[in-house]
């Protein structure tokens, strides 16, 4: 089957050359340590005792006048159905208009989107809008900046965007983000320095809702051995679940798997067409929870500091497609092809290359970098690449390795005649330059963060391990009570140490911040992949009011308790 995606021709202005590097020493800092809140989280306009800007409250309104931009409404409607994989594959998950990826949502900088959620799930969910610098009660974060969204209700978003880049929205509801509700937000620059002829939205997912009547709350489970979790809560089965009698066996719109048959639970495939795994089932301890066993032993990558991940992932999609049935893109030979790449998964990074092309990063997580040439990159949970290629003759692969997992996914660039390539190609552009961590880039001076000396120093140690599944900062899990506070109008340092034996994808909501390095700020960033017993140095300018999360974007990790909260103080009449 041919799953064509085009868009029509752009031609924009000439890449800028002669891009100066931006360049700055570390700088010293003082210190602050984090604070308990009093009184009840998240109520969005009330007046807070704990002494800290409140969502809804008038520093926000202050930060974010009315916005004068052009208005761009949008319906989103989240629901349960049947989602095709590629090659006849159907199962159940909740996506957004039935769509996977859900349909793009695209803007200028500077617009003002409005989207209305109607939410016909079974269960409350939320949209969180990532890497977005918008109003802090528009964050989508359930009991922190807005109420959940009940089942039957809709919830207005409003809010401008003052960033051109590659963004997108999901749920920050307990597990959900692992089924099938994501999107991309691609807000346009009116002044765009690039010159391409194509773009091409490549969104990349770790598949397992469905699967053999698995869930992402089953797996949770497992992790967890049945412990609760510690995040902002979700779609557990006390209330509510995915399927419903579907999952029991009782389907009445007929069987939704291929061949109709459950999942297997040992080896569990990773996406390759000769059905080699992505690993081997381990024997968890009991737990509480409905699907087959989904843990895996064994993942692991050099790229990623050793333990790749934990979740055996029955298939990995691009752009909602498995490699044995992948979308298209057509182009003609010589044409210039902007890649907008994303990383929507749960629990993978992925090495991405596209066979027969070098490529040059653009942009990191929106913002612009210095060109950068490689073969191939390593993109974590969240983050965003674009890179331009120059298309050659033929029939390419675009392969997108589960890292550490042996599983892929990929899809086709098509600019002539020729076969599509085996489900299992691996271009050797995997094996030669791969760019790991954005530490590597440099900005774009259009991006570079100014110099100025740091006000302040948050350091917040992420904690745990995978036997115990006790992911936490500074060893304890997410309370909502505990907060860093920090002031309107400083330049905050950051420093996150990874002290656990795995990596985590680090993600800051509501700003971007830039990667400090010995000689220089680094690329502009909003998520970052961060190695085992390695720290990440960041500066951010806190100009953005409000209360924001600061969390791995390993769902597993972060709804076992990886994540905190990052405080403006309020400032008294």
């Amino acid at each position: 089957m041919d799953h064509t995606s085009q868009t029509s021709p752009t031609r924009r202005a000439v890449l800028g050359a002669g891009i100066a590097a931006a360049g700055s020493g570390l700088l010293s800092a003082c210190s602050s340590g984090g604070s308990r809140r009093q009184g009840s989280p998240g109520a969005p306009a009330a007046d807070d005792p704990g002494g800290f800007v409140v969502p809804g409250g008038k520093e926000v309104d202050e930060a974010h006048p009315e916005p004068v931009g052009p208005l761009r409404k949008h319906t989103f409607t989240a629901t349960a159905g049947p989602v095709e994989l590629g090659a006849g594959r159907t199962f159940r998950s909740w996506t957004y208009e039935g769509l996977l990826p859900g349909k793009e949502v695209r803007i200028t900088a500077g617009d003002t989107l409005s989207l209305t959620l109607a939410n016909h799930l079974p269960v409350e969910t939320t949209v969180h809008w990532h890497g977005i610098a918008l109003r802090n009660d528009m964050d989508g974060v359930p009991g922190v900046t807005q109420p959940p969204v009940k089942p039957g209700e809709t919830f207005d978003y409003r809010f401008a965007v003052p960033h051109a880049g590659t963004y997108w929205f999901h749920p920050h509801m307990g597990v959900q983000l692992d089924r099938g509700m994501y999107a991309p937000l691609i807000v346009d620059d009116p002044r765009e320095p690039l010159e391409y002829d194509h773009e091409w939205i490549v969104m990349l997912d770790d598949w397992i809702d469905g699967v053999g009547g698995s869930t992402p709350d089953d797996v949770l489970a497992q992790l967890r051995n049945g412990k609760p979790a510690m995040g902002h809560g979700g779609d557990h089965d006390e209330h509510g679940d995915a399927d419903g009698d579907e999952r029991r066996g009782a389907r009445p719109d007929g069987p939704l798997e291929a061949g109709g048959g459950g999942a297997a639970e040992v080896p569990v495939p990773g996406g390759h067409a000769d059905g080699k795994g992505a690993g081997t089932a381990a024997s968890p301890s009991p737990y509480r929870g409905k699907g087959p066993k989904r843990l895996m032993s064994g993942a692991t990558s050099k790229l990623l500091g050793g333990h790749a991940g934990d979740v055996a992932y029955p298939y990995y999609l691009i752009n909602g497609r498995t490699a044995d049935d992948p979308t298209q893109f057509k182009a003609k030979p010589g044409d210039r092809i902007r890649l907008r790449i994303i990383n929507a998964g749960g629990e993978s990074a992925f090495r991405v290359a596209l066979g027969g092309h070098r490529m040059t990063v653009t942009h990191s997580d929106g913002f612009p970098v210095q060109p950068y040439r490689t073969d191939a990159l390593v993109i974590g949970m969240a983050e965003r690449y674009d890179v331009l290629v120059t298309a050659k003759d033929g029939v390419f692969p675009l392969t997108a390795l589960a890292e550490g997992k042996h599983g892929q996914a990929m899809a086709v660039l098509r600019t002539g005649s020729g076969a599509v390539p085996k489900p299992s190609t691996r271009p050797a552009e995997l094996d030669r330059e791969v760019l790991v961590s954005a530490r590597e880039l440099r900005p774009d001076e259009s991006a570079a963060l100014p110099r100025r000396r740091p006000d302040r120093l948050i350091k917040i140690t992420l904690t745990g391990n995978m036997k115990k599944y006790d992911w936490g900062i500074d060893h304890r899990p997410y309370d909502p009570d505990v907060h860093h506070m920090v002031e309107h109008g400083e330049r905050v340092r950051l420093v996150v140490i990874n002290a656990t034996d795995m990596w985590h994808p680090v993600h800051l909501h509501g700003h971007t911040y830039a990667l400090a390095g010995i000689d220089s700020n680094g690329a502009r960033k909003d998520t970052s992949i961060l190695l085992p017993h390695h720290k990440m140095v960041a500066d951010f300018d806190a100009d953005n009011p409000g209360l924001w999360m600061l969390h791995c974007h390993n769902i597993y990790h972060s709804e076992s308790g990886m994540m905190t909260t990052l405080a403006y103080r309020r400032h008294r009449d």
